[in-house]
């Protein structure tokens, strides 16, 4: 089991919010059922005896890797790679216009800010309701998704902070999940930065070391919530 572990890549999302609604002081997991509600969709019973599919449509926009950020953007030399962010939103975004009960998560604001200073007044105004409404989210919020090895804490403190002064004063909008899906490991300082600087309610990352991931997976916590996280 140990070598399949090893060989396979299991995509995997730690949830390090409090699990106060279904566990007991002790750990140990209530069965009981629970109600989620939202303005766009009905009641739903959610049950710990069954599994629940969570699709989340977000975005994974490299802000710089093997071609530049405006090449990213523009969608420039895709000799290189084929990666036009700004067609994402110019799509993305009437989508959600259309229906109400379309949802949509949005990263990294180093592209989201460029496309959205490029919008009309009225496509701005448009945003802003969408926003408001819940269509439009923002998760980490960041400039970029930051490494967590190799990046100084005082470039991820400065980095967080420029994409959400961003987000409030553009759309007064204040991330509360984050979302470390693509560094490889994760460091005490990211974890100490997003606690008490960004105040985050949940983090969920998409990779991490399969002997941990079986030590979280049978780990009796309130702190930790283990599930697969598939990316399409």
């Amino acid at each position: 089991l140990l070598r399949a572990a090893q060989r396979m890549r299991v995509t995997t999302a730690l949830c390090l919010a409090a699990a106060a609604a279904t566990a007991d002081g002790y750990g140990h997991h209530k069965q009981h059922k629970k109600e989620y509600k939202t303005p766009a969709a009905g009641p739903e019973q959610y049950s710990d005896t069954l599994l629940n599919v969570h699709v989340v449509p977000h975005t994974h926009d490299d802000v710089g890797w093997l071609k530049t950020v405006d090449q990213y953007f523009y969608g420039a030399n895709n000799t290189i790679q084929h990666a036009a962010v700004q067609y994402i939103l110019d799509s993305a975004i009437p989508e959600l216009m259309k229906n109400p009960n379309r949802k949509f998560t949005y990263v990294e604001i180093a592209f989201f800010s460029r496309w959205y200073y490029e919008q009309s007044d009225e496509m701005q105004a448009n945003v802003k309701k969408l926003v408001k409404n819940g269509q439009l989210s923002f998760v980490n919020g960041g400039w970029c998704m930051h490494d967590e090895a190799a990046t100084h804490y005082i470039a991820m403190v400065d980095q967080t902070t420029l994409g959400h002064a961003f987000l409030k004063e553009e759309l007064d909008f204040v991330p509360k999940v984050g979302w470390q899906i693509d560094p490889f490991g994760h460091s005490s300082t990211q974890a100490s930065t997003l606690s008490w600087m960004a105040a985050f309610d949940a983090l969920f990352f998409g990779r991490i070391d399969y002997q941990v991931g079986f030590q979280k997976s049978n780990l009796k916590s309130r702190r930790f919530r283990v599930c697969q996280f598939i990316k399409f």
